[in-house]
């Protein structure tokens, strides 16, 4: 049995509130949701379970428990929770922590977290870290925060079908299944690429993907930016051009072993803000929620929120 010192101080200071995604991880969330209740009563930490099945919903009954005082927050899925969370939070004074469940969780594993949430004892002997995010704002002018990833595509398109025919598959598999469904009747989509604020030169490419990120990774560990860092205060925007079918086949054993996309025809910039413009209006997702369409802007937000990590890195 563990002791309450083993707890970090922030949760023993006041109770925790967690917001349990029902479907998150294809149902996953709750068969964990037992273990994981045992295990915040074996460290004594005070936590109420909040069980919803929507990211407005969640974003709701967030402001409804800040608005009474509560201070540490928690959010039960994947990425797609945790976006909603860290919008429904960001600008309160609230530490905030994530329990991993869903289908990609790359925000927890650039965090350094498990991603078997019932070893969440790192989570809660962890210590607040200040992270960043990024902001998008849509043609549609609605802004929203995303935690990890995102983009314009080939992945935008397979977010529909992760989040839909093929929210059953598990991790990786899922977004590869889908990247690979979505390919059937995917064209190339021409984008220019600015860089506000930047004496970088604008890049017009046909784009398979363009992708602007806050993590090393996403769709399940799928590697686009292995040299970025959550808190580095950057955008890294990656470019893949259009390589056809058979040039994403070529490198799919690789991708489902390591997560590393090997190709020729990638351009990576590290930024503060980026615009992408396309000639016709193409969804944009983030934490592989669609958000809204081109033209947007994006750009980063250093030490956007506070969040329990296992170390300070």
């Amino acid at each position: 049995m563990n002791d309450r010192s083993e707890a970090s101080s922030i949760l023993r200071e006041s109770s925790v509130t967690v917001f349990v995604n029902s479907v998150a991880g294809g149902g996953r969330s709750r068969s964990c949701l037992s273990p994981i209740q045992k295990l915040f009563e074996s460290f004594h930490v005070d936590a109420q379970f909040v069980m919803t099945n929507c990211a407005a919903e969640l974003e709701a009954s967030a402001q409804d428990a800040i608005s009474h005082g509560q201070r540490t927050l928690f959010a039960m899925g994947g990425d797609g929770t945790f976006q909603a969370l860290a919008n429904a939070t960001f600008g309160a004074h609230v530490v905030l922590g994530v329990l991993p469940v869903g289908g990609g969780n790359d925000f927890a594993a650039a965090l350094g977290l498990p991603g078997d949430p019932v070893r969440a004892e790192a989570v809660l002997r962890g210590h607040p870290r200040f992270v960043d995010l990024a902001r998008v704002r849509t043609a549609e002018s609605r802004m929203r925060l995303y935690a990890g990833g995102g983009g314009i595509g080939l992945d935008a398109q397979a977010a529909r079908y992760a989040s839909g025919a093929y929210s059953w598959l598990p991790g990786r598999l899922r977004y590869i299944a889908s990247a690979l469904r979505a390919l059937v009747g995917f064209a190339a989509i021409p984008v220019r690429v600015d860089f506000p604020d930047s004496d970088i030169p604008s890049w017009e490419a046909n784009a398979l993907l363009l992708a602007a990120l806050n993590s090393p990774s996403y769709g399940a560990g799928v590697r686009l930016a292995p040299e970025a860092t959550v808190d580095d205060g950057c955008l890294h925007v990656v470019l893949i051009e259009d390589i056809g079918a058979l040039g994403i086949m070529r490198p799919l054993p690789r991708l489902m072993g390591s997560g590393e996309l090997r190709t020729s025809r990638v351009k990576r910039w590290q930024v503060k803000k980026v615009r992408l413009t396309t000639h016709q209006p193409t969804a944009f997702h983030g934490d592989g929620e669609i958000i809204g369409s081109t033209p947007v802007e994006i750009e980063v937000v250093p030490r956007a929120i506070q969040i329990l990590s296992p170390s300070q890195r």
